[in-house]
Formats: structure tokens, C-alpha cells, sequence
């Protein structure tokens, strides 16, 4: 199989090629800077000539403007995403987030926030096909007014790893635009290192569902939170979780827990209270479980200021399955009246707990990742692998091992010994390990404290 990594690589891994190889118009931002290939220096790449490809990999560019991907992020924020592939446009609106608009602070965030903005394709031939091609999009700066502020938010831009998204039929998947996070902190509380992100890993569905019903029955959860005031430290956790017809949840609590992080939580883990549907056209919890310890102000006695953080569900709809997307939105207050500082926040994908065959996740998938890398995996029977696209060389692998578990779960674990858990279904699938997989966060988003443990990725499926 590592062998095969090279062609593999460029046959599925379309959006990370974008990356490594550059590209720009005028106009435009520059070119992206890397230091792998530029230009004519990328050389040949996919699969041969004798083996084209068959089929769209995405809708006509007239018929690409009429969805509107509407998801979640790592960021913990609620989305909508839409392209138009003939104007070359996008609009991006955050429904929800925790994410301030400017470093330095923590009470304005780009909730309600819509921008306006240009995509770009990769330049012709730096991807494996020109279908490839077509359906991917670097998202360009964007503005629009911040309703926190009145003022003008324009989206940060990384020249060397920019937010790309790579659409599919039903689904988005990639990285929306970053941010700096720093705060001093009030009166000692609630500090935070200042930390960059690139692109922040997102994923959207063209079709959700506003019927909770839909959601009843028993899902196989995936989570992954960071949590700014503690060095932004990360946590991925799997759970199980059944849904009434109302929305209400109750659940197992986790089955794993990494070696040396919080006691593990008990119950649901993606939600406290019943989910009610917004009219924004998902569903919201005022009460929303952490999976990380509580925030505590060392200066007023060990004191926390509790909960006030929401979790949000869009009931994504694709290849004939329900597929829930959970983000949890932190919140923070510096107001001394209404003092808050429940900052932690993140992603979780729910897939059916279904009995999973061996050989039941094969396929090459693609999406983005806590490394903030776009990264490919390929999957044969129970042996799979990270693909580096900016080598087109297989970099961390791992084994899978079906039955050994919930249903719908398999252990995954890796060269060292990691170990992690792994779902998939509807065309997507979610995995942790409990180690640093294909050279840690890349440096451009991390800072002095950054780890790179747990590793967790998202993706959709593009090849079988």
C-alpha cells in the first residue's frame, strides 16, 4: 500500500494539492508560498494518463451557487457556506461563535457576522485533473459589518496554508478562515497565550433536516474540544448517545479517555437539555456538557463561573443517511457582573450505531484535521494511512481492528502504539488517536505550548 502512496495521494487528496503546489491571479493574494513545488516543479502528478477520470466530482459550476452548506467547525462555530462557481464568489455567515473579531479581547466574537468575499481555483495542472480542479475554492479575504462591533470584520488570510474548501454532492469539507486569540485577562482571570489558526477544519451539508425525529436512535459520537484559557488543551473523546423523537438524549458518557487528561464525564457529552430548532434551521441546547475541566479564578478562591456555553446540532442529510453535527460554543463575559469563562469549544460528528463489517471503511477520504493540515487517508481492509499531500508520501499509519468494540466503532492504532477510535458512515468519517500523528500541528498555528496529542480529523469520502 505505501508503496501505491504517491499516486493515491494525488488521485484523492484534490484539495491538499492545492496547497502544495500554489497558485494565484491577479488581483488576487499572491501566490501561495511552499517550499515543495512551485510551477513546472511539481512534475507529474496523479494517477496515468490511461486511467481518466469518470463522473463529476461535483455539481455543473451554474448548479454549484444554488446549496448552501450549512455545518460546523473546530472552532465551535455554526455556518453557512455558499460558492458561486461562476462569479467566482462566496458568502460565508457565522450563525454562532466564539471566535473574537479582533486579537486582545473576548466579548466581541463574528456571531451574526456575514462576509462577502472571492474564491480562486488551483492554476490548471497543478492538480492531478481538472475536475479536481473545479471543485475546489481558497477562500480569499472577505469583509462584511460585525454586529458586535457596527464595524467592518475582514477574515484573516495565510498565504502559505489558506482556508480551502473542496466541494462535493451534499457535502463541504475543508477549512473556513482562522484567527489570532490572545487576552490578557481581567484581574488574573481568564488569560490567554496568543495563539494563530490558519483556517479553522469545517464540514457542511448541502440538505439538512429540521424534523427531529429524524434523529431518534442510538449514534456512535466523536468529539474534539480545545480550551483557550488552559494552553489550549485539547480533548478527544468517543460516546455513546441515544436520541428520542424530542430531541432529548441520554447516553453511556465515554468509553475512551486519553492517559493523563480529566476524569471522564458521564452521560450525554453533546448535550445537556432537549434540542429545540432555531429559525435558522438547526437545533440549539442552553445547556451544553463539558469534556474538559471547568475554568476556575485562582483570585476569587477556586471560584467558577459555570456553564453558559451552548451546544448547537445541524441534522445533516446525506447519501440517504442522517448524519448529526454537534459544535459546542464557548462563551466568555469579562463583565465583572456577569463574570463567565466557559471557553471551551469544538466539533463532534454522530454516525448510527450500526454493527460495522470488516473492510466496512474502505475507501480514500479527504477533509482536514487538528494539525491544521489537509490531510488524505486511505483505508484497506485493517491497515490505514496518512497521506502528506505536499509529498505525496504516506506518513503516519495505522491498523484497524473491527468487533473489538461498540458497534460502529473500530480501534485504530498506530505505529507507536497510540490507540484511538475511528467511525464512519453517510460518506463521512471521524477519527482520534491518542498520539502525535504525521509531525505534529503545523507551526504556523501552533505557539511555545502547543501539543499535537490527541490527533483528530474529519473527512468526507471520495474514492472506494
Amino acid at each position: 500500500m505505501y508503496a501505491n502512496s504517491k499516486w493515491l495521494a494525488c488521485a484523492i487528496a484534490s484539495v491538499p494539492f492545492f496547497v502544495a503546489c500554489g497558485g494565484g491571479k491577479a488581483g488576487d493574494p499572491g501566490p501561495i508560498n511552499t517550499n515543495q513545488c512551485s510551477g513546472s516543479s511539481c512534475g507529474v502528478q496523479g494517477p496515468p494518463a490511461s486511467t481518466p477520470v469518470t463522473g463529476s466530482l461535483c455539481p455543473a459550476d451554474a448548479d454549484i451557487v444554488s446549496s448552501t452548506y450549512l455545518g460546523g467547525a473546530g472552532s465551535g462555530e455554526v455556518v453557512s457556506l455558499n460558492i458561486d462557481a461562476v462569479k467566482m464568489t462566496y458568502t460565508l455567515k457565522f450563525f454562532d461563535s466564539p471566535i473574537p473579531v479582533s486579537a486582545g479581547q473576548v466579548d466581541n466574537t463574528r456571531a451574526n457576522t456575514t462576509v462577502t468575499g472571492a474564491v480562486m481555483h488551483p492554476p490548471a495542472g497543478m492538480l492531478p485533473n481538472a475536475e479536481q480542479t473545479r471543485c475546489a475554492f481558497m477562500l480569499t479575504p472577505a469583509s462584511g459589518i460585525a454586529p458586535s462591533t457596527g464595524t467592518t470584520y475582514t477574515t484573516p488570510f495565510s498565504q502559505t496554508n489558506p482556508p480551502i474548501v473542496f466541494v462535493g454532492k451534499g457535502v463541504a469539507g475543508g477549512g473556513i478562515p482562522g484567527a489570532t486569540i490572545s487576552y490578557a485577562g481581567l484581574l488574573g482571570a481568564g488569560a490567554v497565550t496568543s495563539r494563530t489558526f490558519d483556517f479553522y477544519p469545517f464540514l457542511g451539508f448541502a440538505s439538512t433536516s429540521t424534523d427531529l425525529t429524524k434523529l431518534a436512535g442510538t449514534y456512535n459520537a466523536m468529539l474534539y474540544h480545545l480550551q483557550p484559557t488552559r494552553s489550549f488543551g485539547a480533548r478527544a473523546i468517543n460516546t455513546i448517545e441515544t436520541f428520542a423523537a424530542d430531541g432529548s438524549c441520554s447516553g453511556s458518557g465515554a468509553s475512551v479517555t486519553p492517559p493523563g487528561s480529566a476524569s471522564t464525564p458521564g452521560g450525554c457529552l453533546t448535550t445537556g437539555a432537549a434540542y429545540a430548532l432555531n429559525a435558522n434551521g438547526y437545533f440549539d441546547s442552553a445547556t451544553a456538557p463539558q469534556i474538559e475541566d471547568q475554568y476556575t479564578v485562582a483570585l476569587l478562591g477556586g471560584l467558577t463561573t459555570g456553564k453558559s456555553a451552548k451546544a448547537h446540532m445541524i441534522l445533516g442529510q446525506l447519501n440517504g443517511a442522517t448524519v448529526p453535527v454537534v459544535v459546542r460554543t464557548g462563551n466568555v463575559s469579562t463583565n465583572i457582573l456577569s463574570l463567565a469563562i466557559d471557553d471551551e469549544s469544538g466539533i463532534a460528528l454522530l454516525e448510527s450505531a450500526a454493527p460495522l463489517a470488516s473492510g466496512g471503511f474502505n475507501g480514500g477520504y479527504v477533509g482536514a484535521d487538528s494539525n491544521f493540515k489537509y490531510t488524505a487517508s486511505l483505508i484497506t481492509g485493517g491497515t490505514g494511512s496518512f497521506i502528506n499531500p505536499t509529498t505525496q508520501a504516506a506518513e503516519s499509519g495505522f491498523t484497524l481492528s473491527y468487533g473489538a468494540d461498540s458497534p460502529g466503532v473500530v480501534v485504530v492504532t498506530d505505529a507507536q502504539g497510540n490507540t484511538g477510535r475511528a467511525i464512519a458512515g453517510g460518506g463521512l468519517y471521524a477519527v482520534f488517536i491518542n498520539g502525535t500523528e504525521n509531525g505534529g500541528v503545523t507551526p504556523s498555528s501552533a505557539n511555545a505550548d502547543t501539543v499535537g496529542s490527541p490527533y483528530f480529523s474529519v473527512g468526507a469520502q471520495i474514492s472506494k
